[in-house]
């Protein structure tokens, strides 16, 4: 790391997983040149602020551990407020002991740090399965009820019955078995943060698709939800097969 230029130790800091960067830190500590140490000053921490915030997103999955179960899922959806395209659930069982830095609600990230971490979740997660739920089950059944049926079938179609569920949201009648319910889960849990990046990336793919079958909507930008240019082209174009009948859109 001594021939590294400033630059390229950044990029190699800022890449890296907790346990890589404070080996990484260790050693910047103690190269001659001061700012390559200053940089791994205040880098770590911000390694440790990190830590503490996964060790903090990880008390419900460790609850679990220590009730005595061994597979604890997290299951989450992504697409309720669209008024186009389908809801997507994701349900995420990881091995005991498992961090992912920068594993948040997948709302708080940006699209490319979705990419990269749902490419992570992959990887390291021990069963993952993802479900659609259409919008003619949608207009059909309301979207509270089509949540609930993809959450179901994410959790149902994995490769294992799990042990213990932890759901984002405040609804306790979904599942017969152990399961914990989590007002902003995604924000608070690991494994449902983790399920609601797979969740959002999944849709997003699909509305990506559905941009070019029904070119003139722009879902490839605004992903189905109701934005000033997605009425706009609604007013214009009229509705079409994948729209939402049944929610009602409101004039900008």
């Amino acid at each position: 790391m001594k021939n590294m230029s400033l630059k390229e130790i950044n990029k190699l800091l800022q890449a890296a997983e907790l346990s890589e960067a404070e080996n990484y830190i260790d050693i910047l500590s103690t190269d001659s040149r001061e700012k390559v140490k200053e940089l791994a000053a205040r880098f770590k921490k911000t390694v440790e602020s990190e830590k503490t915030r996964l060790n903090n997103l990880l008390l419900f999955e460790k609850k679990a551990y220590e009730l005595g179960y061994k597979l604890v899922v997290g299951v989450d959806e992504a697409g309720r407020g669209p008024l186009a395209g389908p809801v997507v659930a994701a349900a995420v069982i990881f091995p005991k002991g498992i961090i992912i830095s920068g594993i948040d609600d997948s709302k708080k990230l940006s699209p490319r740090k979705r990419e990269l971490l749902y490419h992570k979740i992959k990887e390291k997660a021990l069963y993952l399965n993802v479900e659609v739920v259409d919008e003619k089950y949608i207009d059909k059944y309301n979207i509270l009820n089509a949540s609930i049926k993809a959450i179901k079938d994410a959790v149902e179609g994995l490769e294992v019955t799990p042990d213990y569920v932890l759901i984002d949201g405040n609804d306790n009648n979904i599942f017969d078995f152990p399961h914990r319910c989590i007002v902003k889960g995604d924000s608070r849990s690991f494994s449902i943060a983790a399920a609601s990046i797979v969740a959002k990336v999944e849709r997003d793919k699909l509305m990506m698709k559905y941009d070019k079958i029904y070119p003139g909507y722009g879902f490839g930008k605004h992903k189905g939800y109701g934005t000033r240019e997605h009425i706009k082209n609604i007013k214009e174009y009229g509705l079409c097969p994948i729209h939402r009948r049944s929610f009602k859109i409101k004039s900008h």
